[in-house]
């Protein structure tokens, strides 16, 4: 160069893209929360993004998984792959698409976007009640293998029908969300009076005219004998999610469960709660050598900050068959769609097989307990 000094770069210092603007060349999730900060109205970004009372366990989830460490295999020779299978079903990734509501707020195809995204990256999507595409459309979207989600709402009827119409429409098991008796206290949301934009639906809601009178619309709370009872209405598996202990771990088993998903619901329900990464261990130890209704291990899923490979690698470490994210993946829908998506669960895919052939481990079954050790509070 004449006339100028090139500054030297500082030790693990990233270099900046020419364009300050783009993406970086990395799956770099705080990144992509600003971006879909910048295009979301205030109120649904509030409404994706926040959490119950003071939002403290919305803060942890993330950190928690920092409190393990990685302690890897050395000379193993690896490449690594993520294939696996949950409840049968062959997925490209352990890491899937969590249930959230009203996705067509992020992008005009909604939860069609997601699933063709979800497909695109061979990873398992769920699909929430609350969602703004009826539960055939979705299906008839996705090449993946999907879920559904179910809430007690409405009517008996209703929550009846639409497991009956999730079996018929080809899911893949029934996933019941437990852990929402009552709708948490979203200060964010009472303080912006959220309501779902006009010109959006709830797809699997009754048409308001088509809704029973107030009194007659009040469901009540689910009980163990539902568990069984949904698997036979809809003819699938049910996984329970929602599960922080372990004794209610094997109660839902015992009633029929599955698999169970420990589960804080992202921190929008019950404020200082335990996160999922320190219920896990006691979840996994406690449904260990139970029994499915078809015979097989029952399996134990997670989500709740997961953020990273190495995040994703730590949960299955302490016993997880699979996580599941779900605000990145909003934003990635909200900043890209499908393909927005699709890069989300392959970013973080990407990171999860780096990590684990670092590791020294070939396959999510190859994962063991003693992969990990606890360490302590991190302030990241």
């Amino acid at each position: 160069m004449t006339g100028q000094t090139q500054r030297r770069r500082a030790p693990g210092e990233v270099p900046r893209p020419a364009d300050p603007t783009a993406p970086p060349p990395f799956l770099d999730l705080d990144d992509l929360e600003e971006r879909a900060r910048g295009l979301l109205d205030p109120a649904v970004f509030d409404y994706y993004a926040g959490g119950a009372g003071t939002e403290t366990s919305l803060a942890e989830a993330p950190v928690a998984w920092r409190t393990w460490r990685l302690r890897p295999r050395v000379l193993r020779g690896v490449t690594a792959t993520t294939a696996t299978t949950l409840l049968g079903t062959e997925v490209a990734t352990p890491v899937g698409v969590a249930p959230w509501a009203y996705q067509s707020m992020a992008h005009p195809d909604g939860e069609l976007a997601t699933a063709r995204g979800a497909a695109a990256a061979g990873a398992l999507l769920c699909v929430s009640t609350s969602a703004t595409h009826t539960v055939e459309e979705v299906a008839a979207a996705t090449g993946s293998p999907a879920w559904f989600q179910l809430y007690a709402q409405h009517s008996p009827a209703h929550t009846d029908d639409l497991a009956r119409r999730a079996g018929d429409a080809g899911y893949r098991a029934l996933v019941l969300t437990v852990d929402l008796p009552v709708l948490g206290r979203r200060h964010r949301d009472l303080r912006n009076d959220f309501a779902l934009p006009a010109g959006l639906r709830m797809a699997n809601h009754p048409a308001p005219d088509d809704r029973p009178p107030l009194a007659a619309n009040e469901s009540p709370g689910w009980v163990l004998a539902d568990v069984g009872r949904f698997a036979e209405v809809s003819g699938l598996p049910v996984v329970v999610k929602g599960v922080l202990r372990g004794d209610d771990a094997v109660a839902c088993v015992q009633a029929g469960a599955s698999a169970v998903w420990v589960s804080a619901h992202g921190g929008r329900q019950v404020d200082l709660v335990v996160p999922s990464a320190h219920a896990l261990p006691e979840v996994v130890d406690a449904v260990r050598g139970e029994t499915a209704p078809d015979g097989s291990d029952v399996e134990v899923y997670a989500d709740g900050g997961v953020r990273t490979g190495s995040d994703a690698l730590v949960a299955l470490a302490l016993g997880a068959r699979a996580v599941f994210l779900g605000r990145p993946t909003a934003w990635g829908l909200t900043c890209g769609g499908a393909d927005g998506v699709a890069g989300v669960l392959t970013g973080l895919t990407g990171e999860l097989a780096h990590t684990m052939t670092l590791c020294g481990v070939a396959s999510p079954a190859e994962v063991t307990p003693d992969l990990v050790t606890r360490y302590g509070w991190t302030s990241r």
